[in-house]
């Protein structure tokens, strides 16, 4: 999935590094750079992004004032060499803080991270032709992707509730199934259920309520799913 980022900081040679870091990540596109936090952050209010590279300690304002002044926020990556305003900057739920000098591994887990909480935050909606076949009662049957309301692992067989529709059960681990869904629209969330991203409407007490008012289990293995999904809601 594309991410498309701008860069802010008062030292060229800090952009330049970032620019040359950007440039070794096919999905992460660099689409402006700015050394003057308010021509930044006028840029962020008329063309937003994904993701915001952005130094604390300027002249004119602070990156984290700067951060907290903007209505619609991206996923905000601080870049400094003060360590003192880490738990500031993560107050603003930055999703991460880069201290300079910034290694290539460091900033490169950090665009992964950004990635993973873009598609969290804007999954993308089943569209016509999205979809996926499946063998079931000796025949193979198309499955539409916006009909699919979870998957339910039931031992060497898993079972696909579909909206109006009986469910479909074909002999299948869910580890198969998993490597037939369109990469993005789905999270396993137990050993026994798979569920789309855009039907989950709240989680409480690792319990997930889909659009349909089914409730279910959140497994030890995927806790990590409930930090992400609550990253994912609008700031």
């Amino acid at each position: 999935m594309p991410i498309t980022s701008i860069a802010i900081d008062d030292e060229p040679l800090a952009l330049a590094l970032i620019s040359e870091y950007a440039a070794r990540i096919p999905e992460l596109s660099l689409v402006q750079t700015f050394e003057d936090a308010i021509s930044g952050a006028e840029y962020l209010r008329q063309y937003p992004v994904d993701v915001l590279f952005i130094d604390i300690n300027m002249p004119d304002i602070t990156g984290i004032d700067l951060v907290r002044s903007l209505e619609k926020k991206p996923l905000t990556i601080f870049t400094t060499a003060y360590k003192q305003f880490a738990c500031e900057g993560f107050e603003l739920e930055a999703i991460d803080y880069l201290l300079k000098p910034i290694a290539f591994d460091r900033f490169s887990k950090a665009v992964q991270r950004a990635g993973s909480l873009k598609a969290f935050r804007y999954p993308a909606h089943p569209a016509t032709g999205q979809h996926f076949f499946v063998r079931s009662e000796y025949r193979m049957i198309r499955i539409e992707c916006a009909q699919v309301q979870y998957i339910e692992g039931l031992e060497d067989y898993v079972k696909i509730h579909i909206d109006n529709e009986k469910p479909v059960l074909t002999l299948m681990t869910m580890k198969a199934i998993m490597e037939k869904l369109p990469a993005g629209l789905f999270r396993r969330i137990h050993r026994s259920y798979i569920i789309p991203l855009r039907r989950v409407k709240a989680i409480h007490n690792r319990k997930l309520l889909l659009d349909r008012g089914r409730e279910l289990p959140i497994s030890d293995s995927y806790l990590g799913f409930i930090q992400e999904w609550t990253q994912q809601k609008p700031l």
